[in-house]
């Protein structure tokens, strides 16, 4: 028997009912399956699926401003009746950048103040002049989470308290100018000090790599900011909802002291670079800021995806431009100024001894095309709420001039209505101690390492509490009976899949299916097939038709998924010296062997970069790889189910690591009924375990957190669903594990916990038998043995004698 996988045009002819003949008759084949065209690509498929989907993101990325309108329901009667009609856009807003916790500063109004930083040889006070103090402070913002950094006093304070954002490659010293050689016109948070105003300068997270990671596992390039990015993310939180609150915090704290000068309190934000997206996401969630100055951030946002991963937010874009945001801070002042911001071509460079991995993505200076046409956009509202005098654009020089120029500074005072009135340079500053103690609370590096810290505790309380947060969500699900549950879960089931996944409508053009015949194996052919979803957008795979197959008989199906990286061939080739072989031993050609109809899709995450850039350009868009994979497999299925030879009924999944993260989310959502296919079975290999803490854990070896992989998180699904909860939208179908001791995915220990909760799910249901999970000596692969008994139970068909097997193999 052969094992070398052939294409060939001379093959077995099919009879009428696909139409394959039993081997007695072995005449030339077709080349196409019937009622399919001709399938001509020249790119391999995973290619062509890319490229396809890629097309498709950036089309739907582009047209996302004009559908973002039917988000809104605005009132511009008056400002009430405004800020009224958008109250509920801002809320959703506070959910996307995951800025949902309680403030300690506003639970417990005046309870906390801003606390000055001394100790034994350093004094909180660290320079001062004729009119302005500069100290050393920190104050509360979340249980746990504190902000660091400058808080400058005016001798004659105004009223006016302004929180000064710096870009994130800045020290507050820096943006202050105790240190570094900003320009003068940059150091805002001092200029504004010398007119009068309170300014507190909070420590931003860096882009720093010094701190990514953990002595127990190891340290890599990422930067401190996508290193709290990933975990915070599949928490529901994020790198720049915790900077928010820091800054409202803060707001909270300058209101207090106005509030005890017995002054009227007005607040601002004013912020550079990635200071300048905080000031404008602050000001756009907190009405009581009545100015803000965004430097060198504001412009048309469809390429986010080409921005750095921390700058991710999972569903923004479908209701929030810049443009968008800046109408949230309407009718108060805006001031936009085009200009130069520190630039990064990317994460940095590994060095010795840590890992790589980190995602690409670029800060570049905006160009003042697309400022000034995301500018227009803005100006509209605020032109329906006739204060148009309240939104300025500056472009310093032609917006590659320094920032803080004159013009967006006088604009940004007139938002309290101040006139600038002092030159800050005729203000001699004394720095009273210099920053030179590693260990004081002085130094900017340990300070950095203190406030990453506090995140990471954070966050990663959220995951050690988030399954009391998942078991009261998922209590609406009735488990007394299969009929109760089937009921009560259709909406859990739609919320996973609208929440977590991200729903796209049905596809609605003809399949379009196209074949070619492309293997001849003594057992079987193998057909390459494709199938049009959206535009631009395909499923396809190879399918496998055992050449035993009979005019009118039906048998059951067996979709086996590929994992990471990987092609249909790698779940087909018997070839044991190829490397596929040793994860996927062939199994869609043994089960095809077996008597069942395979069908080996090609899912797209295959590319590396280029297809986690799919997951970059969709998440925006509230959208993941799934949010395809899912119809593609949809029309998978409706078209197996018109083939004569497939009982529709009996179509079952199959997948190993990536294909088994497919496992979890594709099977669940594809529930069958009288108005359409679905998987009647699922199996997890190499892939089931306690899906959230392997995302989020700062100190397990098996954490994704340490790896390459950064398009795997998933918005708030510690919150939403682990894979015990995405398991049991399964039931009543079947569902199994298939699990290697030695496999690195996770610890076994992990695996049964999260599969105990499975069990649990069916037995309460009354059937028990329709779920196991079976453990084997081996890494990560395909063991088939157990799986391929359960298929054969639960497809009711019957199992090959040991002989058989034996001449199989």
């Amino acid at each position: 028997m052969t094992r070398r996988l052939r294409y060939t045009a001379s093959l077995v002819c099919l009879a009428v009912t696909f139409g394959v003949l039993p081997n007695s008759t072995s005449v030339a084949a077709e080349k196409t399956l019937p009622n399919t065209k001709p399938l001509t690509i020249e790119q391999p498929l995973d290619v062509f699926m890319i490229d396809g989907l890629d097309r498709f993101c950036l089309r739907e990325l582009a047209a996302s401003p004009a559908r973002r309108e039917k988000m809104w329901n605005r009132d511009f009667s008056s400002v009430e009746a405004y800020e009224k009609s958008i109250a509920s856009n801002r809320e959703r807003f506070r959910e996307y950048i995951g800025a949902v916790d309680k403030r300690v500063t506003e639970s417990s109004p005046g309870t906390f103040n801003f606390e000055l930083l001394d100790s034994i040889g350093h004094l909180s006070l660290i320079a001062r002049s004729d009119s302005v103090t500069v100290q050393r402070v920190r104050w509360q913002v979340l249980d746990g989470v504190t902000a660091e950094g400058l808080l400058l006093m005016p001798a004659v304070f105004n009223g006016v308290g302004i929180v000064a954002l710096p870009d994130a490659d800045w020290t507050p010293e820096e943006f202050v100018g105790l240190n570094g050689d900003l320009p003068e016109s940059a150091r805002l948070p001092w200029r504004l000090a010398c007119e009068g105003c309170a300014v507190a300068v909070p420590t931003l997270i860096s882009r720093s790599d010094e701190y990514s990671g953990s002595p127990y596992v190891a340290y890599t390039n990422q930067t401190h900011r996508e290193f709290i990015y990933r975990q915070a993310f599949e928490m529901g939180r994020h790198v720049v909802g915790y900077e928010v609150q820091k800054t409202l915090a803060a707001i909270d704290l300058l209101g207090q002291i106005a509030s005890h000068a017995r002054l009227k309190p007005k607040f601002g934000v004013v912020g550079i670079g990635e200071g300048g997206l905080l000031a404008l996401y602050s000001a756009a969630l907190d009405p009581r800021i009545d100015s803000a100055l965004v430097c060198g951030y504001f412009s048309t946002r469809e390429n986010v995806w080409d921005e750095p991963i921390y700058r991710n937010v999972w569903g923004l874009l479908t209701e929030f431009g810049d443009a968008e945001l800046a109408g949230m801070v309407s009718p108060r002042s805006l001031t936009i100024e085009a200009c130069v911001v520190p630039e990064s071509a990317g994460p940095p460079a590994v060095r010795p001894g840590r890992r790589g991995g980190a995602a690409p993505g670029r800060v570049q200076i905006a160009t003042l095309g697309s400022v000034r046409a995301e500018f227009d956009r803005a100006a509209e509202t605020f032109r329906k709420l006739k204060c148009e005098d309240h939104l300025t654009l500056v472009a310093s020089g032609e917006g590659d001039g320094p920032p803080g120029a004159g013009e967006a500074f006088t604009a940004f005072l007139a938002g309290f209505g101040i006139k600038p009135a002092f030159q800050a340079t005729n203000e001699k500053l004394e720095i009273s101690q210099p920053n030179e103690d590693a260990t004081a609370l002085n130094n900017p590096e340990a300070r950095q390492e203190r406030q990453l810290d506090e995140m990471q505790r954070h966050v990663q309380n959220l995951m050690r509490l988030s399954p009391k947060v998942r078991d009261q969500k998922w209590a609406k699900g009735d488990r007394s009976s299969v009929e109760k549950w089937e009921e009560t879960s259709a909406s859990l089931r739609d919320w996973v899949y609208d929440e977590l996944i991200g729903r796209l409508p049905d596809p609605t053009m003809p399949m379009n299916p196209k074949s070619r015949l492309v293997l001849d194996e003594p057992e079987y052919l193998g057909y390459e097939i494709t199938l049009d979803c959206y535009r631009d957008v395909v499923a396809g795979g190879i399918l496998l038709l055992p050449k035993d197959l009979k005019p009118g008989e039906k048998r059951p199906v067996v979709v086996c998924q590929h994992g990471l990286e990987g092609v249909p061939m790698d779940t087909i080739t018997e070839d044991q010296s190829v490397r596929s072989w040793n994860y996927y031993k062939g199994f869609s050609a043994a089960l095809c062997k077996r008597g069942f109809i395979v069908y080996a899709p090609q899912n797209p995450y295959r590319g590396q970069d280029r297809f986690r850039t799919i997951q970059r350009k969709s998440n925006p868009l509230k959208r993941s790889l799934f949010s395809y994979i899912i119809p593609q497999h949809q029309r998978t299925l409706d078209w197996l189910a018109t083939l004569p030879n497939v009982d529709s009924k009996r179509m079952a999944f199959y997948g190993l690591s990536y294909g088994g993260k497919t496992a979890v989310r594709v099977p669940p959502m594809l529930t069958q009924s009288k108005d359409r296919v679905g998987y009647c079975l699922s199996i997890c290999s190499a892939d089931f375990n306690e899906w959230v803490k392997k995302n989020v854990s700062n100190e397990d070896r098996y954490s994704y957190l340490f790896t390459g992989e950064y398009e795997i998180f998933e918005w708030n699904m510690g919150h939403v669903a682990n894979y015990a909860e995405l398991s049991s939208l399964m039931a009543p179908r079947p569902f199994m594990v298939e699990r290697g001791h030695n496999d690195g995915v996770a610890p076994d220990e992990w695996v049964a916990w999260e599969f105990a909760k499975v069990r649990r799910h069916y037995d309460q249901l009354g059937i028990g038998e329709r779920t196991e999970i079976e453990f084997f000596n081996g890494p990560h692969t395909i063991n088939g043995q157990g799986t391929y008994r359960f298929l054969h139970r639960h497809l009711n068909w019957p199992e090959p004698t040991v002989n058989q097997v034996r001449t199989q193999n």
